[in-house]
């Protein structure tokens, strides 16, 4: 991963934290965004001398024109970004159908979708340029498997699944066309996990399974893992973590 430059966005979160720490222990330059400016402080602060390697900043991904102009100023910094983990979350729900309220779905809709659009359109030309172009989001076996209560939630994550495989329907088009065909350099891929885990819920409560969870560390390792595969192999690729 040297050499590498890698945006994290909701580098703020738990999975966002571990990505980024394993992408700096492999040498990576790594450009965080998150929209609480605590939370990016936060993670700066805690990184070691690897940290010289992190730049963090507070960006609206809601906003697409100022998501553009901060895309085209880390591939102008940095002459080209090869790889965005998607990676800003959220949850509504509630036991029963009826428990789902239209409000979340906005809600849901503008954190795992519309930040989803604005930011692989921001990066899109950059990551095909790239020598080894990834963009990856993490979706939840809920996308294809809901309940009642968590509609909203599974409707916004089985939409951000779909842009994501239309933005891997790009990349083979512009890499593998059958006229004048690149080899395939960029991959979009979906990693698919039921819920994650962290130390802190381990800790909050000891004698829980966490069946079918999946680690936040485990996520970052399979991230920072995508530059070692060939991208015609992962290329539009749902990759199952949970159980």
């Amino acid at each position: 991963m040297t050499h590498k430059v890698v945006v994290v966005t909701g580098c703020g979160g738990p999975a966002g934290q571990a990505t980024v720490r394993r992408l700096l222990a492999d040498g990576a330059v790594v450009i965080g965004a998150d929209a609480n400016r605590e939370a990016v402080d936060r993670l700066r602060d805690s990184l070691g001398p690897e940290g010289e390697r992190f730049t963090g900043r507070v960006v609206d991904l809601l906003d697409e024109s100022a998501t553009r102009e901060w895309a085209a100023e880390v591939t102008r910094e940095h002459g080209h970004v090869d790889g965005v983990a998607h990676l800003v979350g959220g949850w509504r729900g509630g036991k029963s159908f009826a428990d789902n309220a239209l409000s979340d779905s906005d809600l849901l809709f503008s954190l795992l979708v519309r930040t989803l659009q604005t930011t692989s359109l921001a990066f899109h030309d950059a990551l095909v340029a790239s020598a080894q172009g990834r963009f990856v989001i993490i979706s939840a076996v809920a996308a294809q498997r809901p309940d009642p209560g968590s509609a909203s939630y599974a409707a916004a994550k089985a939409a951000a699944e779909t842009w994501t495989m239309a933005l891997a329907a790009s990349f083979r088009a512009l890499q593998a066309a059958a006229s004048e065909p690149l080899p395939q350099r960029a991959a979009a891929v979906v990693l698919v996990v039921k819920a994650l885990l962290t130390d802190a819920m381990r800790e909050a409560k000891p004698q829980a399974k966490f069946a079918g969870f999946t680690h936040v560390s485990e996520v970052a390792d399979t991230i920072a893992d995508l530059w070692s595969k060939d991208a015609a192999d992962l290329n539009g690729i749902r990759m199952v973590l949970a159980s």
